[in-house]
């Protein structure tokens, strides 16, 4: 039992079972032991590898997206580029490479990267060094300039906290984190039922919810609505509210139960595209989408780019490009491809995103 698993003990002991919501939120963000507080968890030594750090293609096909978003929408004179959970820096990086060559883009950019871990943050200075005199760092949206705005969030909204309920003997509970006889975290549910209408579901049944999401994609989404500009979400997750469980722990890039080794392994839990399709409508965005990941990087010209790389490269780089062309728009049901999706928002003023 790690420090951060013994402080939840006690809690739990003190104070009852605590609910998932609340569990995430301290393992994933605890200031002294908290997952992405304390560590780089990317690439091959780290415990996940996301889609810009499998290829450069990726960052800048999303660099043109928006350079291409800023032409159309009459190259505004001030444009807010901003990046949730930026992790290294990578597809910032990549971002803004691409789209140096685009006259006047770069001097309309004002950068923001929203980020709580200091660990990334450091790595994401180190990363975009040099890359735009404008980059600044915020805690959440509310601290963005009040300016036409181009926000990116790739495997952001997969860590936000969730809560389950789940139906047992006819009626909804919320699934909660409490102890055993030897302090080990175990999942049970709440004593009171949850008045819940209209849902239906069997008993075993879990809803998963994730408020937090809701509130940041409301909150994106209105300032856009405002302000101006557009969004871009790709992540894993569903086009339709249904039952199950999806929370997941990653270790050393192997699955493991989501109550061990806690603040050591990264939690997710996938994302419910509806969710978000329904706040950006309340907030007054226009939605576009959800398409699947290898859809979107296709129609923005992903093969074309794998070309260009491929005329000069050696026999390995050669190789390294299409195994990333493959694993980024495999269509299996668990490929990058067709498990992540991609949904963009725009003001109603400003023209399609490319690719939707």
């Amino acid at each position: 039992m790690n420090a951060l698993q013994k402080r939840m003990a006690d809690l739990i002991r003190h104070e009852g079972p605590m609910t998932i919501e609340r569990y995430m939120a301290m393992a994933l963000g605890d200031p002294q032991h908290g997952y992405y507080m304390t560590r780089d968890p990317l690439g091959a030594t780290g415990d996940f590898t996301t889609a810009p750090e499998i290829s450069q293609m990726f960052g800048e096909l999303i660099g043109l997206w928006c350079a291409d978003l800023w032409l159309r929408a009459g190259r505004p004179p001030a444009l807010s580029l901003v990046e949730l959970g930026p992790g290294r820096g990578t597809l910032m990086s990549d971002v803004l490479r691409a789209t140096r060559a685009m006259d006047g883009f770069h001097d309309a950019l004002h950068v923001t990267l929203i980020d709580m871990s200091p660990v990334l943050r450091d790595a994401q200075a180190k990363t975009l060094s040099g890359a735009h005199p404008r980059i600044t760092w915020a805690m959440d949206v509310s601290q963005l300039p009040s300016l036409p705005t181009l926000v990116l969030a790739n495997e952001f909204f997969d860590a936000l906290p969730i809560r389950h309920y789940q139906k047992y003997e006819g009626l909804w509970r919320e699934r909660l984190v409490g102890v055993d006889e030897t302090d080990r975290l175990i999942f049970g549910l709440s004593q009171e039922p949850i008045a819940v209408s209209g849902l239906g579901g069997t008993d075993g049944d879990i809803l998963e919810v994730s408020p937090i999401t809701e509130t940041i994609i409301n909150d994106v989404a209105d300032h856009v609505a405002r302000h101006g500009g557009a969004g871009l979400v790709i992540d894993y997750g569903y086009l339709q509210t249904g039952f199950g469980d999806t929370l997941q722990a990653l270790k050393a890039h192997r699955s493991i139960h989501p109550l061990e080794h806690v603040g050591e392994a990264d939690l997710t839990a996938h994302v419910n595209f509806q969710t978000l399709l329904h706040a950006v409508r309340k907030a007054g965005a226009l939605p576009h989408g959800p398409i699947t990941q290898a859809d979107l990087l296709e129609r923005l010209g992903l093969a074309t780019r794998a070309d260009a790389l491929l005329r000069r490269a050696t026999q390995d780089q050669a190789k390294d490009v299409q195994s990333a062309v493959a694993r980024l728009t495999e269509r299996t049901a668990q490929g990058m491809g067709h498990l992540f999706k991609a949904l963009a928002f725009s003001h109603r003023d400003w023209p399609t995103p490319a690719g939707f």
